[in-house]
């Protein structure tokens, strides 16, 4: 099993910044894809951000250029710092991580509790 603990959401103003974080517990050996999904009230949940166990990372259209997916591997934790954040960004943000990138993309294996991120006009 593999716990993941979020960290980082909060509330910003329009064009701000903020950096998530997502620590990764237990059998870590089993994880070769992680990402960022977010929710937004009314919405279906979508993938934003995904990084593979080689680095491979890869955005949503919507947040490329504007967030980045990293990770140090030694802390097993995974991170997304998100730049130039707008309004429509406001979702409860949630880490996932699964056996292979197909599995990410689709039932994610484990997921994190969420954390909220708020932008304001």
């Amino acid at each position: 099993q593999v716990q993941l603990v979020e960290s980082g959401g909060g509330l910003v103003q329009a064009g701000g910044s903020l950096r998530l974080s997502c620590a990764a517990s237990g059998s870590t050996f089993s994880i070769n894809a992680s990402g960022w999904y977010r929710q937004a009230p009314g919405k279906q949940r979508e993938l934003v951000a995904a990084i593979s166990s080689g680095g491979i990372t890869n955005y949503a259209d919507s947040v490329k250029g504007r967030f980045t997916i990293s990770r140090d591997n030694a802390k097993n934790t995974v991170y997304l710092q998100m730049n130039s954040l707008k309004p429509e960004d406001t979702a409860v943000y949630y880490c996932a991580a699964g056996s292979s990138d197909r599995v990410l993309r689709t039932t994610p294996d484990y997921w994190g509790q969420g954390t909220q991120v708020t932008v304001s006009s």
